[in-house]
């Protein structure tokens, strides 16, 4: 069953959300404070007994100079400089095992997957806390945690480091820094999608059925998922209904994408009851760059699946490929 609009109406539909005046402000404020903690960039081999590719532990400051957690995946036989992916995972995962996600790694690049901060909890390990904790009242999860302002919410540390992420792998002796792509399904999508706004000079983009795009939207027609946290929240705080949207209009991937430059490619279920497709079409329409999406009929939040990643390695390779 479709879930949100059909085809024509997704091609029409433009979303309501407008950026805060100080949306950029906000955010360069947020970028110069994290700037001011050194990147300490640490990588340690991890052994997995693989031939082709070379695995390290990751870890580098963050939001406040916290600790953040990732998986660098490299080729072995590596001479030149490589391409990069930097990846972020769905919500309420984690970094997962070393020998997870081996694709981009195959396909050439060096690859980060960053592990989000505070969270791992559910089907992939994570290894990294969140040392600043829930301020506020908060309803199960992470949608509300420090929603009553913009400069406590949760996603403001995570964005943060996100831009971390990529200035980390810019680092490496063996990466192109000019050839550096982001990428991520679901709450990694939307997260990809703000690095993408954030820092306008990453090569290519991929979000595949992007979470965290237009808020008032998702949290008005879905009650599955994380966007119901939000909802089950405004239900016992019936008074902070501006607020929150308030709030929430910092971090919505709509704002990004208008913001964002590098070719991008998009993609969503019509079924998909989690992320509905209206909203990615809200920041796929928004989005400032060349960019492409593809809709499954028959597919709920796993979109495209594989064929989407086919997709993104053939994109990838015809921008980032030299």
């Amino acid at each position: 069953m479709i879930a949100d609009l059909d085809r024509p109406a997704l091609w029409a539909y433009r979303s309501d959300y407008r950026p805060p005046a100080d949306f950029d402000a906000f955010w360069r404020s947020t970028l110069d404070e994290t700037a001011a903690f050194d990147l300490d960039v640490r990588l340690s081999p991890v052994v997995t007994g693989l031939r082709t590719i070379d695995v390290f532990d990751v870890t580098f400051a963050g939001f406040g100079g916290h600790p953040i957690r990732g998986w660098l995946r490299v080729p072995s036989d590596r001479i030149e400089r490589l391409p990069a992916v930097v990846q972020f995972h769905g919500y309420a995962s984690g970094r997962g095992h070393p020998l997870d996600d081996l694709l981009w790694a195959s396909a050439g690049y060096a690859h980060l997957v960053m592990d989000t901060r505070g969270q791992g909890g559910d089907y992939a390990g994570g290894s990294t806390g969140d040392p600043v904790g829930t301020i506020g009242p908060a309803y199960p999860g992470f949608m509300t945690r420090g929603i009553a302002d913009p400069e406590t919410y949760f996603y403001r540390r995570v964005f943060a480091d996100a831009v971390r992420a990529v200035q980390t792998v810019r680092t490496l002796d063996f990466v192109d820094s000019e050839r550096v792509a982001v990428a991520g399904n679901s709450q990694g999508g939307g997260i990809a999608l703000a690095t993408a706004g954030l820092v306008p000079d990453v090569a290519a983009l991929y979000a595949q059925a992007p979470f965290l795009c237009d808020f008032r939207r998702g949290v008005r027609i879905t009650s599955e998922g994380p966007y119901a946290e939000i909802a089950g929240y405004l239900g016992a705080h019936r008074w902070e209904v501006e607020q929150v949207f308030r709030t929430l209009a910092y971090f919505d991937g709509i704002g990004f994408a208008a913001r964002a430059i590098a070719p991008a490619w998009f993609s969503c279920g019509l079924m998909d009851g989690l992320c509905p497709p209206s909203t990615a079409f809200g920041a796929f329409h928004a989005y400032g760059g060349q960019k492409e999406i593809q809709v499954w009929d028959y597919n709920g939040h796993d979109a495209g699946g594989a064929q989407d990643l086919a997709t993104a390695v053939s994109a990838f390779g015809a921008v980032l490929q030299k």
